[in-house]
């Protein structure tokens, strides 16, 4: 059995599940409520300008629903929508193609748009200013720029890695939106809604659990009441129970916090290996065998808001919250390294 609750294998899987629970517009969409009402406003004032909504990054890490909300801007807009994602825009042709096919007032979603290659990125300036593209086509002397024009559209990006856009892009998005981890309130409610929508039955405890176990994050709220219940469904159970969750999720390895082998892989590393920290990133994925990009973006966000984990100019050091939390779930002598 795969060891992670996080895998990315896992979530193109069940993309088509995830759609299925998706809400369509923003009454319907929990949570985020301060960003909720912002983007009320802004909605409706482009609606009344009969105007394009300015263009919009959504940032935060996985999982919170960023392209969610880009698609419920589209619907609460009335407009089409057309979704790639950076690495799939190769070249400044592959864009111009996407954006010549856009309508009057579109959205443009593009995911993972830090990935957008530089040359793409230069030639996006000019379309979401003054929604026009300068292509050259031909090579050498036979070069030659089309100035092709752009119907008012509306770029929707989404990113984990705000601080790798760069400022020349980032500066063009006139509404700039964080999504932060959700609360286990707002997570109890994804989780009722989620099961209403599986038509299956689950305990108030049991809607709790799940939640607490979440990571605040929905994605994994639904992943991990799709697990239990596969488990309930094999005991035959009316209602997914308390008793049934505890037993799903201790094999599926998932702790009280949400935290997952990989997350107790790289505290134990950092707390046995390397006496608690400092240590770089990089040495981390190499001793647990994961790719950097993986742990900085998924697993790293939520050990530091846990308090688990401090970023440090040396590197990445064990706290001491995470030296009682590891030792009391692994009996180990913990050597601590004072600065």
């Amino acid at each position: 059995m795969d060891d992670r609750i996080l895998d990315d294998a896992q979530m193109n899987d069940e993309e088509n599940a995830e759609m299925s629970l998706r809400p369509e517009l923003l009454d319907q969409y929990i949570g985020q409520d301060t960003l909720k009402d912002n983007l009320k406003i802004f909605i409706e004032a482009a609606r009344i300008r009969e105007e394009a909504l300015d263009h919009v990054i959504l940032h935060g890490p996985p999982g919170l629903g960023k392209t969610t909300l880009s698609n419920i801007i589209a619907s609460e807009l009335g407009v089409n929508i057309r979704t790639t994602s950076g690495p799939a825009i190769e070249r400044a042709g592959d864009l111009a193609a996407i954006l010549s096919s856009l309508d009057a007032g579109d959205v443009l979603f593009i995911d993972e748009i830090h990935r957008l290659p530089r040359a793409v990125e230069e030639v996006l300036y000019s379309a979401m200013e003054d929604f026009f593209l300068d292509v050259v086509i031909g090579k050498g002397e036979e070069a030659r720029n089309i100035r092709i024009d752009l119907p008012p559209f509306t770029l929707v990006g989404a990113t984990t890695r705000f601080g790798s856009l760069s400022a020349p892009l980032r500066d063009r998005f006139g509404v700039q939106l964080r999504l932060e981890y959700y609360d286990v309130d707002s997570l109890i409610t994804i989780v009722n809604r989620t099961a209403e929508i599986f038509e299956v039955a689950i305990d108030p405890d049991s809607a709790l659990e799940l939640a607490k176990r979440s990571r605040g994050t929905p994605r994994i709220a639904n992943r991990l009441l799709r697990r239990v219940r596969d488990f309930s469904i094999v005991k035959q159970e009316a209602s997914i129970t308390l008793g049934t969750t505890h037993h799903a999720l201790k094999v599926l390895e998932v702790d009280g916090l949400g935290l997952d082998p990989v997350d107790h892989r790289i505290m134990t590393t950092i707390i046995e290996t390397y006496g608690g920290g400092p240590v770089g990133l990089e040495t981390v994925a190499v001793s647990i065998g994961e790719e950097v990009v993986t742990l900085l973006d998924v697993y790293e966000p939520y050990l530091i808001q846990q308090g688990f984990l401090e970023r440090t100019p040396r590197g990445r050091k064990a706290t001491a919250k995470s030296l009682d939390y590891f030792k009391s779930h692994r009996e180990i002598d913990i050597f601590r390294n004072e600065e």
